[in-house]
């Protein structure tokens, strides 16, 4: 469950990435509503995540799709994207879903083989968020961060 809180926290920050462009935007806000396990095995997890986005801002934000890449401890660790166009009314909420494609065994067995006691993990996030109205189409992000594991 931790590793889709911090995949909310990252997706949050693609969103970000978009407002800088924009200085009057405010950051939406994120969160996981729901989780569904698709298919999986050890070496590979299919998700579909049920996002609720916010937007505190007076426009709308029109979204035709998140693309992105997720690297734990240097590992890849999922990739995905979301799965149809959405808008988030100004002022207002909507839900959206994410499919994951989830490898939770390298990045674990890398983790374990460090030795080192862990009470944080590095993990970083890129991909490109691509708006369907407006002067940018296109904002790539690419951010770095840390999970707490305790």
């Amino acid at each position: 469950m931790m590793t889709l809180r911090g995949l909310a926290a990252c997706l949050s920050l693609a969103f970000a990435g978009g407002c800088v462009l924009a200085p009057k935007f405010k950051e939406p806000h994120l969160e996981v509503v729901e989780v569904q396990m698709l298919r999986g095995d050890l070496l590979q997890q299919e998700l579909r995540v049920r996002m609720l986005v916010q937007n505190p801002n007076n426009r709308e934000l029109a979204v035709r799709s998140i693309q992105y890449q997720v690297q734990v401890a240097g590992e890849a660790f999922a990739h995905g994207e979301s799965e149809r166009d959405f808008k988030v009314p100004a002022n207002g909420e909507t839900q959206f879903d994410v499919s994951v494609t989830a490898n939770a065994a390298a990045a674990v067995l890398r983790l374990l083989g460090s030795g080192r006691k862990l009470d944080a993990v590095e993990y970083q996030i890129t991909g490109k968020v691509t708006l369907a109205t407006g002067l940018m189409r296109s904002l790539s992000f690419d951010q770095k961060g840390q999970l707490k594991l305790r």
